[in-house]
């Protein structure tokens, strides 16, 4: 992507949500909860295809801290045994309330802002969350100046904008979803996904020198459910100026 292309992409943040209808808001929630946690052949299969993911980004776990944007329910915890001092960053309390793993979280922040200038990590993750992020560069150059010098930035998400993609969900969770509500998933994909994995991957190199992606199944963008990135050698200046010009009236 040329300098002008990135400029442009990264001036069409803070994104716009398309509005959930009073139904899709009435189920949000429970829905959330089922699709992390719900039981059959659908959501056995979802979180088997997840674990890939999950199981990427525990590639690196060592004893550092770690910090996690968009925790979720916690599941993520699972897959990282011998992390001592993990903190969370998750604005929805009801998403992680009675969680088992709930005692082993240092530090839970609701925004990436509160969390004080001088923690520093060994990395920061976040699994199927970027692409939700309405403010993605501010996320992910306030997590480059969290990062130790020889941090680590990691993330999983779909492949959206892909084929494999498209197809799996309007086939399979988009149909789950009507059986249960009544309701168009498209609806609440639309509200749900407003970055793209090509605006993830942009925005990401923008502000890291050494960028890595993988893809599963397959290594191509189209034959993929969901794309790995891990970025190093934080780009700081190029960090501080854009907050800089983001705190600016």
């Amino acid at each position: 992507m040329t300098h002008e292309n990135t400029r442009t992409l990264l001036d069409s943040y803070p994104r716009d949500r398309p509005p959930l209808t009073e139904g899709h808001e009435r189920v949000y929630v429970e829905e959330y909860r089922i699709n992390r946690g719900g039981r059959g052949a659908l959501y056995g299969l979802i979180r088997r295809l997840e674990s890939w993911g999950h199981r990427q980004v525990a590639t690196l776990s060592d004893h550092g801290p770690v910090l996690e944007i968009g925790a979720g329910s916690l599941n993520h915890l699972e897959y990282e045994p011998g992390v001592v001092a993990y903190d969370c960053v998750e604005p929805f309390a009801e998403l992680y309330e009675g969680s088992p793993d709930r005692a082993r979280v240092r530090n839970l922040f609701r925004m990436i802002e509160d969390i004080p200038d001088d923690l520093r990590y060994s990395r920061v993750i976040s699994l199927a969350v970027l692409e939700h992020l309405e403010r993605l560069p501010h996320v992910v150059a306030r997590s480059g100046l969290l990062l130790s010098a020889d941090g680590v930035f990691q993330a999983v998400i779909p492949s959206d904008g892909g084929l494999l993609w498209g197809i799996s969900w309007r086939c399979a969770t988009a149909l789950a979803y009507r059986m249960r509500t009544g309701l168009d998933y498209g609806t609440l994909m639309r509200h749900e996904h407003v970055n793209s994995a090509a605006d993830v991957g942009a925005v990401v190199a923008y502000f890291f020198k050494k960028i890595l992606f993988r893809r599963f199944p397959l290594p191509i963008h189209h034959l993929s459910f969901y794309t790995y990135v891990e970025a190093s050698r934080c780009n700081v200046s190029r960090c501080q100026e854009f907050l800089a010009d983001a705190s600016t009236p």
